[in-house]
């Protein structure tokens, strides 16, 4: 009998949507279609927002969990409703980057809302309402996911400047397009919380599938019984996959779902 997965995880941004942007490719979105069609639990797992990811999911139809803020909340797109979401105190870890990244600015997310910012994002960054406020209330309250921007570097550069940083009580995550890091609560991965929807929803761990192309989706990929990383991936990703694809702009997630779900 040929392998079909039952459990199908996929990254939003440079994976079903180019990085930024909402709109899902046709041969995408088919290929989504019919994966759902033939049964298989489709996961959006992403490290956007709830407030970002919920219209990708509401476009695409799916009925059943997004992984949001890699791995710290689950939306039921069923029932519209947060069902989990962790958080962390942002103080020590921001405290520290303060020192090591001059001039960056910080937004912690306000779930399903928006986010509180310390410093400008450019226009376009963040989703939701976005409400500057000083350093004090950034981090006066838990969060479930905060990102920093390094404004005016690479994403190199701010790699390099966190080799061998050790930030106090959290998961972090670098964007490989942008100077972007992304901080969660401890523990807190796509892979963490896939594990989870994985038993709850009774499927083997021999039925699942993961398609990403980020740092954040490194987790995931080895969690998947088979993980595929998209063309354009940095080569820590692809090396951490069980084979690649096409890139985005090529639908390289249509060409991995159409081998197990053809039109």
């Amino acid at each position: 009998m040929t392998w079909r997965p039952r459990l199908i995880a996929l990254d939003i941004d440079g994976t079903i949507t180019p990085v930024g942007r909402e709109d899902v490719a046709p041969a995408v979105r088919a290929a989504i279609r019919r994966a759902v069609d033939h049964g298989a639990h489709v996961v959006l797992s992403t490290g956007r927002s709830l407030i970002g990811a919920r219209p990708v999911a509401e476009d695409l139809g799916l009925v059943g969990t997004a992984i949001c803020s890699n791995g710290a909340v689950w939306w039921d797109a069923a029932a519209r409703a947060v069902v989990r979401k962790v958080a962390f105190d942002p103080g020590p870890s921001v405290e520290r980057l303060r020192a090591l990244l001059p001039g960056a600015v910080f937004a912690a997310e306000l779930t399903g809302v928006g986010n509180l910012s310390f410093g400008r994002f450019p226009d376009g960054d963040l989703w939701g309402e976005v409400r500057e406020v000083p350093f004090a209330e950034l981090v006066a309250e838990p969060t479930s996911r905060l990102v920093v921007r390094w404004v005016g570097r690479t994403p190199e550069e701010l790699r390099l400047r966190l080799v061998d940083v050790e930030l106090p009580g959290v998961t972090s995550s670098v964007d490989h397009t942008e100077p972007w890091l992304t901080l969660t609560p401890p523990g807190v991965t796509k892979g963490a919380a896939l594990e989870e929807l994985r038993a709850a929803l009774g499927v083997p761990a021999a039925d699942t599938l993961a398609i990403g192309d980020g740092d954040n989706d490194v987790a995931m990929l080895r969690w998947a019984a088979h993980g595929v990383a998209m063309g354009q991936a940095p080569v820590a990703v692809r090396e951490a996959a069980d084979a690649v694809t096409t890139t985005v702009l090529e639908d390289g997630a249509a060409a991995v779902l159409d081998r197990y779900f053809a039109a």
